[in-house]
């Protein structure tokens, strides 16, 4: 009776299995998935005790031999801050960014580029493609960021936050020859 139960299951059961097999699995993106801790690498390198204070979820787009921001990525509008879906912004704890405070939460990250500034933007919005439905009335907060000329290209979008882990840290953006800074303390 056992073996008759187990052969009536594994007959139910191969198609589902077959399904499996067929599946058409698609390969990897061209602007893979990546994020960023502070303190840096924290999952990876994490102490006792250690407690992260900010990630940031994001799309890596790649250079490519292409003019990225003033051509690929227009100054002046709305951008992403990467590609694909919008970036998530997620502070542990309350936070202040450019002379405001930022509750701990969980927001997206865009910014308007600009040759020689850029405007950060904190926003409520969660969950869709690119900037395509941004709504700035969804606005949490907005700063000016300089811009600074890297003597190197770097080849894929990259954030990464620097500091000294007290009080304070720096989310540094960087991408082909531009880098943008913005403080935040805690």
């Amino acid at each position: 009776m056992k073996k008759l139960i187990l052969f009536a299951a594994l007959l139910i059961l191969s198609p589902v299995v077959t399904q499996a097999q067929n599946v058409s699995w698609r390969g990897l993106d061209k602007s893979p998935l990546d994020y960023a801790y502070f303190p840096d690498n924290f999952p990876h390198d994490r102490q006792a005790g250690q407690k992260a204070v900010v990630r940031v979820i994001y799309s890596r787009p790649q250079k490519k031999g292409r003019e990225v921001f003033g051509g690929m990525v227009a100054y002046g509008k709305v951008w992403r801050t990467g590609a694909n879906e919008n970036p998530e912004i997620k502070f542990y704890q309350n936070v202040t960014i450019g002379g405001q405070k930022v509750k701990a939460g969980t927001y997206s990250l865009f910014a308007i580029p600009g040759e020689k500034e850029w405007t950060i933007i904190i926003n409520t919005d969660l969950d869709y493609w690119g900037a395509y439905r941004y709504k700035e009335q969804n606005d949490l907060l907005r700063i000016k960021a300089p811009t600074q000329k890297l003597d190197d290209v770097i080849e894929t979008f990259t954030i990464q936050f620097v500091g000294d882990g007290e009080n304070k840290t720096v989310m540094k953006m960087a991408w082909d020859q531009t880098l943008v800074e913005v403080p935040i303390s805690f």
